[in-house]
């Protein structure tokens, strides 16, 4: 169950949030913002978002063998081009920030494809996702699983 719903308890902190949502969906192609929604929520361990882009993925069109593929992408490059590597390694970089995460090799290798503003609709992109895996996984939020989410 749902610790706190802060769409009703933080409304303007939410709806801010949203904002970034909004703003980071326009500024990056379209599959690839699903495959970095759900790298970082997979690392993140997010089940809720894992569930919520691994189905918007599908709806998308992207294949089922590629968004499995997202989980281990360093072991599956077959199922990805140069750009979307670059991409998945950004996202891995910023998700697990450390003093060795985003080095100049991962920057340079996704900046080869992407000029300044798209890599800082990037960063927007992965930072907003970010924020949403830790309200939904700090609230306990679950995939909801009724007649329209069906488990099969």
């Amino acid at each position: 169950m749902t610790r706190i719903n802060l769409g009703r308890s933080n409304k303007l902190g939410y709806a801010a949030v949203i904002g970034l949502e909004g703003y980071a969906r326009k500024s990056v192609d379209p599959d690839l913002y699903e495959l970095i929604k759900l790298r970082a929520s997979i690392l993140n361990g997010c089940g809720f978002c894992v569930d919520m882009h691994a189905t918007d993925g599908r709806k998308r069109g992207i294949p089922s063998r590629k968004l499995h593929a997202v989980a281990a992408w360093q072991h599956s490059k077959v199922f990805f081009d140069a750009r979307e590597q670059a991409v998945l390694a950004l996202t891995d970089a910023v998700t697990q920030l450390g003093p060795e995460t985003v080095t100049d090799e991962i920057w340079n290798a996704a900046a080869t494809h992407f000029d300044d503003s798209q890599m800082g609709g990037l960063i927007l992109a992965i930072s907003t996702i970010n924020v949403w895996n830790r309200i939904a996984v700090s609230t306990q939020m679950e995939p909801p699983v009724d007649e329209k989410n069906p488990i099969l």
